[in-house]
């Protein structure tokens, strides 16, 4: 049987842990796009990226959520959308200009959050406690 060869770049594996459960943007007041996007932007920093490699770290999310913020993000011009006519590379989803230009106003509001974090955590307890 005949390996297949890549035909495009070879790229580092997505780390499953990229974002565990005391990642700062889950505290973010305010959403970029919707809950996951922000994400899914850290996800594509690093050039395109296929369905399946993006589930490597976005494990917490199922695959119809992803696929509708993949969509939402797609409509709103932060995501490019690419079919390859080769099977074997399928789908792939990189930022557009439009998408890039999040990450810096992306990373301050993390970097706030992770400077607020302790207080963030206070307000959501004593808000849910009796």
């Amino acid at each position: 049987m005949r390996r297949w060869r890549r035909r495009f770049p070879a790229r580092p594996p997505l780390p499953p842990d990229l974002f565990d459960e005391l990642c700062p943007s889950s505290l973010l007041p305010f959403r970029f796009g919707d809950k996951w996007a922000p994400l899914v932007l850290a996800c594509l920093e690093g050039g395109p990226r296929r369905f399946s490699e993006l589930r490597v770290p976005l494990h917490r999310v199922t695959a119809k959520v992803l696929t509708q913020s993949l969509r939402r993000m797609e409509r709103d011009g932060l995501v490019v959308r690419t079919v390859h006519a080769d099977l074997k590379r399928g789908v792939e989803y990189a930022l557009s200009p439009l998408g890039r230009s999040m990450l810096e106003p992306l990373a301050v509001a993390c970097a706030w959050a992770t400077e607020h974090w302790d207080e963030l955590l206070d307000a959501r307890e004593r808000h849910t406690s009796p």
